[in-house]
């Protein structure tokens, strides 16, 4: 099991980026997928996540209303759409899969698989 995560970069406040993250290995319907971020000095938090066997899309409450996650499964590939940039989103930015949610919540421990991570930087 492979995941690529691009689409790192540095904005403004205000700003939008989207991330992609592309599996390779297993079929995007057997997992809930999705990202997680780190800042210098802070615990690893879950942004976001999508399951279809769940049938669960998970927003933490920093990003809802301004991120949003999709799939494309013909690709195999998620997306992070997130729009109104905030200095705060500054982190490293890690794509993972993994077979429950439930880890979303809890930090990410734990996870199956984990992708490299990418670079958001939001400048006020």
């Amino acid at each position: 099991v492979q995941l690529q995560a691009s689409g790192g970069g540095e904005v403004q406040a205000g700003g939008s980026l989207r991330l992609s993250c592309a599996g390779s290995g297993f079929t995007l319907n057997d997992y809930a997928i999705g990202w997680f971020r780190q800042a210098p000095g802070k615990e690893r938090e879950g942004v976001s996540c999508i399951s279809s066997s769940e049938g669960i899309t998970y927003y933490d409450d920093s990003v809802k209303g301004r991120f949003t996650i999709s799939s494309d499964n013909a690709k195999n590939t998620i997306y992070l759409q997130m729009n109104s940039l905030k200095p705060e989103d500054t982190a490293v930015y890690y794509c993972a899969a993994h077979r429950s949610t439930v880890v979303w919540i809890d930090g990410g421990y734990g996870v199956h698989y984990w992708g490299k991570g990418t670079q958001v930087t939001v400048s006020s």
